[in-house]
């Protein structure tokens, strides 16, 4: 055998592009989910208001339900603000966050369905920046903070395919963080905060 077969191996060949992730039933279903809830809470969207008569259950549901729409803004928060007054702060606030993070599997749903919808937003691009280069930490800030982002939020973590159970972990903690506060805002009355969630 020559010297040379030894020391010049042959070059690597080119790296395989990795075709496009297939679209299967599951995707389907999540996205079929994701959308029929958003649908469902603009249709009986009146009907939420009477939920708050179930007190703790009915925020825990209130809260589900209007976490559940994709992107679209809904007055959660301001009911557990105005119920802070006439409920236990911090068992309101407990049960609302864990409504509120089982509502954005609508979300984490989306994204796990490859749909695309927002992945040319520059929002979305930076967010799923972040849980790429953070992991969960960026879902647990923007859960935390009162922002229109966090639909974005779940949308990328299920793209990503962070596991689902890391990603409702990560969203309990930072809604529950937010969901007492509020809670305890609204038990002192600060209108402040009031004016601010009714934007």
């Amino acid at each position: 055998m020559s010297q040379n077969a030894e020391t010049n191996p042959l070059p690597a060949p080119a790296e395989a592009v990795k075709p496009p992730p297939r679209f299967t039933w599951k995707h389907a279903a999540a996205l079929i989910f994701a959308v029929g809830i958003t649908a469902g809470v603009i249709v009986f969207q009146k009907n939420i208001e009477q939920l708050q008569e179930l007190g703790y259950a009915g925020i825990f549901l209130i809260m589900l339900i209007t976490s559940a729409t994709l992107v679209l803004p809904a007055p959660g928060l301001l009911f557990v603000f105005l119920l802070g007054k006439s409920f236990d702060p911090l068992l309101l606030g407990l049960a609302a966050g864990a409504g509120s993070t089982l509502g954005e599997i609508g979300g984490y749903m989306a994204g796990y369905s490859g749909s695309g919808v927002v992945e040319n937003i520059k929002a979305y691009q930076r967010i799923e920046g972040w849980v790429k280069q953070y992991g969960v930490i960026p879902i647990v800030i923007l859960a935390a903070i009162p922002n229109p982002l966090f639909d974005v939020a779940g949308l990328a973590a299920g793209a990503l395919g962070i596991p689902w159970w890391q990603f409702l972990i990560a969203t309990l903690i930072g809604k529950t963080i937010k969901t007492v506060a509020v809670a305890y805002a609204g038990a002192l009355g600060m209108g402040w905060v009031e004016s601010l969630l009714a934007k």
